[in-house]
Protein backbone atom coordinates (compact mmCIF):
# COMPACT_ATOMS: atom_id res chain seq x y z
CA UNK A 1 0.00 0.00 0.00
CA UNK A 2 3.15 2.71 1.21
CA UNK A 3 4.54 1.71 -3.07
CA UNK A 4 0.82 2.31 -4.13
CA UNK A 5 0.19 5.51 -2.74
CA UNK A 6 4.25 6.86 -3.21
CA UNK A 7 3.69 6.42 -6.96
CA UNK A 8 0.22 8.03 -7.11
CA UNK A 9 1.71 11.23 -5.45
CA UNK A 10 5.10 11.47 -7.50
CA UNK A 11 3.11 11.57 -10.59
CA UNK A 12 -0.02 14.25 -9.51
CA UNK A 13 3.14 16.29 -8.20
CA UNK A 14 3.93 16.19 -12.42
CA UNK A 15 0.80 17.06 -13.62
CA UNK A 16 -1.62 19.90 -12.80
CA UNK A 17 -5.11 18.27 -13.76
CA UNK A 18 -8.28 20.04 -14.44
CA UNK A 19 -10.96 18.27 -14.09
CA UNK A 20 -13.76 17.82 -16.32
CA UNK A 21 -17.38 17.45 -15.11
CA UNK A 22 -19.95 14.95 -16.22
CA UNK A 23 -23.20 14.15 -15.71
CA UNK A 24 -24.58 10.43 -16.52
CA UNK A 25 -28.10 8.58 -15.94
CA UNK A 26 -28.50 4.77 -16.02
CA UNK A 27 -32.21 2.94 -16.03
CA UNK A 28 -32.42 0.30 -12.58
CA UNK A 29 -31.13 -2.94 -13.02
CA UNK A 30 -28.68 -1.88 -15.90
CA UNK A 31 -25.19 -2.94 -16.29
CA UNK A 32 -23.06 0.61 -16.31
CA UNK A 33 -19.22 0.73 -17.23
CA UNK A 34 -18.09 4.39 -16.58
CA UNK A 35 -14.74 5.78 -18.12
CA UNK A 36 -12.24 7.80 -17.30
CA UNK A 37 -10.61 7.92 -20.47
CA UNK A 38 -11.53 6.41 -23.79
CA UNK A 39 -8.35 6.82 -25.78
CA UNK A 40 -5.69 5.54 -23.76
CA UNK A 41 -4.73 1.78 -23.86
CA UNK A 42 -3.47 0.30 -20.11
CA UNK A 43 -0.10 -0.61 -21.64
CA UNK A 44 0.21 3.27 -21.22
CA UNK A 45 -1.35 3.80 -17.84
CA UNK A 46 0.50 4.44 -14.48
CA UNK A 47 -2.35 4.35 -12.54
CA UNK A 48 -6.21 4.76 -12.23
CA UNK A 49 -8.23 6.12 -9.47
CA UNK A 50 -11.67 6.12 -8.77
CA UNK A 51 -13.33 8.18 -5.63
CA UNK A 52 -16.55 7.05 -5.39
CA UNK A 53 -19.24 9.46 -2.96
CA UNK A 54 -22.31 7.38 -2.46
CA UNK A 55 -25.64 8.02 -0.20
CA UNK A 56 -24.77 5.70 2.47
CA UNK A 57 -20.89 5.35 2.23
CA UNK A 58 -17.88 6.68 0.53
CA UNK A 59 -15.04 3.92 -1.04
CA UNK A 60 -12.13 3.97 -3.75
CA UNK A 61 -11.51 1.58 -6.14
CA UNK A 62 -7.30 1.74 -7.87
CA UNK A 63 -5.06 0.02 -10.25
CA UNK A 64 -1.33 0.62 -10.78
CA UNK A 65 -0.18 -0.76 -13.89
CA UNK A 66 2.19 -2.77 -11.90
CA UNK A 67 -0.72 -4.96 -10.84
CA UNK A 68 -0.66 -3.29 -7.54
CA UNK A 69 -4.39 -2.23 -6.40
CA UNK A 70 -7.12 -1.40 -4.19
CA UNK A 71 -10.73 -1.87 -3.90
CA UNK A 72 -12.76 -0.89 -0.49
CA UNK A 73 -16.39 -0.97 -2.19
CA UNK A 74 -16.86 -4.42 -1.38
CA UNK A 75 -20.47 -4.32 -3.58
CA UNK A 76 -19.51 -5.80 -7.07
CA UNK A 77 -17.81 -2.60 -8.50
CA UNK A 78 -14.70 -3.17 -10.20
CA UNK A 79 -11.96 -1.93 -12.89
CA UNK A 80 -11.97 -4.39 -16.18
CA UNK A 81 -10.62 -3.67 -19.70
CA UNK A 82 -12.44 -3.86 -22.68
CA UNK A 83 -10.99 -5.93 -25.79
CA UNK A 84 -8.92 -3.02 -26.65
CA UNK A 85 -7.19 -3.14 -23.31
CA UNK A 86 -8.90 0.38 -22.25
CA UNK A 87 -9.95 0.49 -18.70
CA UNK A 88 -13.44 1.35 -17.56
CA UNK A 89 -15.34 0.73 -13.91
CA UNK A 90 -18.12 -1.46 -14.05
CA UNK A 91 -21.00 -1.09 -11.93
CA UNK A 92 -23.49 -4.65 -12.00
CA UNK A 93 -27.45 -4.30 -11.70
CA UNK A 94 -27.23 -0.30 -11.10
CA UNK A 95 -29.86 0.74 -8.39
CA UNK A 96 -30.10 3.55 -6.10
CA UNK A 97 -27.82 2.63 -3.96
CA UNK A 98 -25.19 3.44 -6.53
CA UNK A 99 -26.20 7.02 -7.22
CA UNK A 100 -23.69 9.79 -6.06
CA UNK A 101 -20.70 11.80 -7.37
CA UNK A 102 -17.90 9.18 -9.19
CA UNK A 103 -14.29 11.13 -9.02
CA UNK A 104 -11.87 9.25 -11.62
CA UNK A 105 -8.45 10.27 -12.05
CA UNK A 106 -5.72 8.31 -14.49
CA UNK A 107 -2.21 9.47 -15.50
CA UNK A 108 -0.49 7.75 -18.44
CA UNK A 109 2.53 8.02 -20.67
CA UNK A 110 2.92 11.80 -21.50
CA UNK A 111 -0.35 13.23 -19.59
CA UNK A 112 -3.19 12.56 -17.49
CA UNK A 113 -6.95 12.95 -17.03
CA UNK A 114 -9.44 13.81 -14.16
CA UNK A 115 -13.27 13.91 -14.05
CA UNK A 116 -16.08 14.10 -12.12
CA UNK A 117 -18.85 12.50 -13.23
CA UNK A 118 -22.60 13.36 -11.38
CA UNK A 119 -24.28 9.33 -11.75
CA UNK A 120 -28.29 9.77 -11.53
CA UNK A 121 -30.65 6.76 -11.95
CA UNK A 122 -33.68 6.19 -13.90
CA UNK A 123 -36.52 4.41 -11.96
CA UNK A 124 -40.08 3.31 -13.37
CA UNK A 125 -42.83 3.81 -11.12
CA UNK A 126 -45.87 1.83 -10.15
CA UNK A 127 -49.38 3.37 -12.08
CA UNK A 128 -53.35 3.14 -10.72
CA UNK A 129 -55.41 5.10 -11.62
CA UNK A 130 -59.34 4.56 -9.98
CA UNK A 131 -62.66 7.07 -9.68
CA UNK A 132 -63.67 7.91 -6.31
CA UNK A 133 -66.23 10.13 -4.31
CA UNK A 134 -65.51 12.94 -2.36
CA UNK A 135 -67.77 15.74 -0.69
CA UNK A 136 -70.90 14.35 -3.14
CA UNK A 137 -68.26 14.78 -6.03
CA UNK A 138 -66.93 12.09 -8.15
CA UNK A 139 -63.36 12.73 -8.55
CA UNK A 140 -60.39 11.06 -10.96
CA UNK A 141 -56.52 10.29 -9.11
CA UNK A 142 -53.80 9.22 -11.27
CA UNK A 143 -50.75 7.98 -9.15
CA UNK A 144 -47.16 7.05 -10.18
CA UNK A 145 -45.76 5.55 -6.89
CA UNK A 146 -41.94 5.14 -6.33
CA UNK A 147 -39.78 6.65 -9.89
CA UNK A 148 -37.08 8.66 -10.44
CA UNK A 149 -37.04 11.50 -11.62
CA UNK A 150 -40.76 12.65 -11.27
CA UNK A 151 -43.39 11.09 -13.61
CA UNK A 152 -45.80 13.66 -15.76
CA UNK A 153 -49.42 13.12 -15.40
CA UNK A 154 -52.00 14.56 -17.93
CA UNK A 155 -55.99 13.73 -18.65
CA UNK A 156 -57.63 12.97 -21.76
CA UNK A 157 -61.06 14.96 -20.08
CA UNK A 158 -60.93 18.40 -18.69
CA UNK A 159 -62.02 18.88 -15.65
CA UNK A 160 -61.51 20.94 -12.46
CA UNK A 161 -57.42 20.45 -11.09
CA UNK A 162 -58.46 19.51 -7.13
CA UNK A 163 -54.63 19.02 -6.88
CA UNK A 164 -51.21 18.02 -8.01
CA UNK A 165 -48.70 16.48 -5.46
CA UNK A 166 -45.45 15.50 -5.82
CA UNK A 167 -43.51 14.03 -2.44
CA UNK A 168 -40.55 12.38 -2.30
CA UNK A 169 -39.66 8.88 0.07
CA UNK A 170 -36.95 8.05 2.53
CA UNK A 171 -35.04 6.02 -0.44
CA UNK A 172 -35.08 9.20 -2.28
CA UNK A 173 -38.01 7.89 -4.46
CA UNK A 174 -40.91 10.24 -5.71
CA UNK A 175 -44.01 9.71 -5.72
CA UNK A 176 -46.74 12.28 -8.44
CA UNK A 177 -50.28 12.12 -7.83
CA UNK A 178 -52.93 13.76 -9.83
CA UNK A 179 -56.89 14.50 -8.52
CA UNK A 180 -59.52 16.01 -10.86
CA UNK A 181 -63.14 16.73 -10.05
CA UNK A 182 -65.45 15.72 -12.54
CA UNK A 183 -68.52 17.64 -13.94
CA UNK A 184 -71.53 15.91 -13.26
CA UNK A 185 -73.43 13.20 -15.03
CA UNK A 186 -69.82 12.93 -16.97
CA UNK A 187 -69.46 9.93 -18.86
CA UNK A 188 -66.05 8.37 -17.83
CA UNK A 189 -66.17 5.31 -19.91
CA UNK A 190 -63.52 6.27 -21.67
CA UNK A 191 -61.81 8.61 -19.15
CA UNK A 192 -57.91 8.20 -18.89
CA UNK A 193 -54.58 9.64 -18.11
CA UNK A 194 -51.02 9.58 -19.40
CA UNK A 195 -47.99 9.19 -17.47
CA UNK A 196 -44.65 9.81 -19.10
CA UNK A 197 -41.56 9.25 -17.47
CA UNK A 198 -37.99 9.04 -19.49
CA UNK A 199 -38.09 5.12 -18.47
CA UNK A 200 -41.33 4.11 -20.89
CA UNK A 201 -41.95 7.08 -22.32
CA UNK A 202 -45.48 7.24 -21.68
CA UNK A 203 -48.53 4.77 -20.67
CA UNK A 204 -52.09 5.14 -20.50
CA UNK A 205 -54.64 4.12 -17.92
CA UNK A 206 -58.28 3.42 -18.14
CA UNK A 207 -59.61 5.12 -14.98
CA UNK A 208 -62.38 2.51 -13.13
CA UNK A 209 -65.16 3.21 -10.18
CA UNK A 210 -64.11 1.69 -7.24
CA UNK A 211 -66.69 -0.03 -4.52
CA UNK A 212 -67.22 2.53 -1.76
CA UNK A 213 -63.66 3.87 -1.40
CA UNK A 214 -61.91 0.90 -1.52
CA UNK A 215 -58.76 1.81 -3.96
CA UNK A 216 -58.17 -0.44 -7.30
CA UNK A 217 -55.07 -0.46 -9.58
CA UNK A 218 -55.07 -1.22 -13.02
CA UNK A 219 -53.04 -2.16 -15.82
CA UNK A 220 -51.63 0.32 -17.99
CA UNK A 221 -52.96 0.26 -21.54
CA UNK A 222 -50.05 0.94 -24.08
Amino acid sequence: MWVFAVIILSVCETWSLDTVDRNATFNLGSDVNLTCSNNVPWSEVLYVVWEIHLKYKDCRIAQVNDGTSENSCFDGKSLQNTSRAQSYLHIPNFSNDDVGVYKCEMAYTGGAEAYIINVAITVPPSTSAWLEWKDNKMVAVCKAQGEQPAANISWSHTGIPISFTTWPGSDGLITVESRMELPENMDTKNLNCTITHPYWERITLVTKPIEGQLREDVSPMF
